[in-house]
């Protein structure tokens, strides 16, 4: 799964685990969807509706640090899911492992020759 769609899903999980309440929200009717709807989380976090639905559906890529910082705060990310937020928006290169060509030790090697 490409690193956008991962950001979108987390997106959408966490929205879904906020409560309104914990929103500072006020429960209006019955909702169909558990958590915040996309626009209340837009709204809170001071971006539009348009780009957070894009950030969603992967189709925003790079979201500022402001961006991040603005939906940790409302989707109520502790340090580590914070962190987590980061690593799908701005994921870190992976280094390469070395690939180490197998050596028969010296004594190995005179084992065998007796």
């Amino acid at each position: 799964m490409d690193r956008p769609r991962l950001l979108g899903n987390f997106l959408r999980a966490r929205r879904e685990a906020v409560s309104l309440e914990d929103a500072g929200l006020t429960r209006m009717g019955r909702r169909r969807t558990p958590g915040l709807r996309r626009e209340e989380v837009a709204m809170l976090a001071g971006v539009s509706n348009d780009y957070y639905v894009r950030l969603e559906q992967g189709r925003e890529r790079r979201p500022s640090e402001q961006v991040l910082n603005a939906l940790a705060r409302v989707l109520r990310l502790d340090d580590a899911a914070t962190e987590h937020l980061y690593e799908l928006a701005y994921p870190r290169p992976r280094p390469r492992p070395v690939r180490r060509e197998e050596q028969v030790s010296l004594r190995l090697l005179r084992l065998l020759r007796v």
